[in-house]
């Protein structure tokens, strides 16, 4: 798969692990049911809980996945263009947005995965669609998504032990649009 699609289907994991779920279901009442905040997803179990417990199967593939997608960006023989233009020949959404990105490696070495890839915006402007060229009475801004991710939580100096991991959500940019 390349890029634009595995950013797509990350995206659609991240929907169907329930990101777009509403926290307390119909006809039940805040404070009903479980203490503490919940994990996101159809399951619902107290984020204390998330952590302690083996992750499932689909987060697992949707963690290879980002690592595939990091890969393919590293080993990329495109070169890393920051130009804004619209390219209607390829296929990849984010070259042929008319506010299109390109994808950089957002490194933090205290979460799990330790690298994501990260939208960035090529234009200022937006390009207009007549004259192909960038408009800058129109604006270029990222999109922004939340996605499941673990945090290393590690004792500090001089204390010693296990590092623990925590689920979150971490928002990061998805892809580029243009505002008026």
């Amino acid at each position: 798969m390349d890029l634009p699609h595995n950013l797509l289907f990350l995206v659609i994991i991240s929907i169907f692990l329930g990101l777009g779920q509403p926290r307390n279901p119909k006809g039940k009442r805040k404070g009903q049911g479980r203490s503490g905040p919940l994990a996101p997803g159809p399951h619902q179990m107290p984020l204390d809980l998330v952590s302690r417990v083996k992750p499932y199967a689909r987060m697992e593939e949707y963690e290879r996945n980002l690592e595939e997608m990091v890969a393919q960006l590293r080993n990329s023989s495109e070169p890393a263009r920051r130009k804004c233009e619209v390219n209607l020949q390829l296929w990849l959404s984010n070259k042929r947005s008319l506010s299109p990105w390109g994808y950089s490696i957002n490194h933090d070495p205290t979460r799990v995965p330790a690298d994501l890839p990260e939208a960035r915006c090529l234009c200022l402007g937006c390009v207009n669609p007549f004259t192909m060229q960038e408009d800058r009475s129109m604006v270029s801004v990222p999109v922004f998504s939340q996605v499941p991710v673990r945090r290393l939580l590690c004792p500090l100096p001089p204390r010693t032990g296990p590092c623990r991991q925590r689920a979150v959500m971490e928002t990061i940019a998805v892809g580029c649009t243009c505002i008026f």
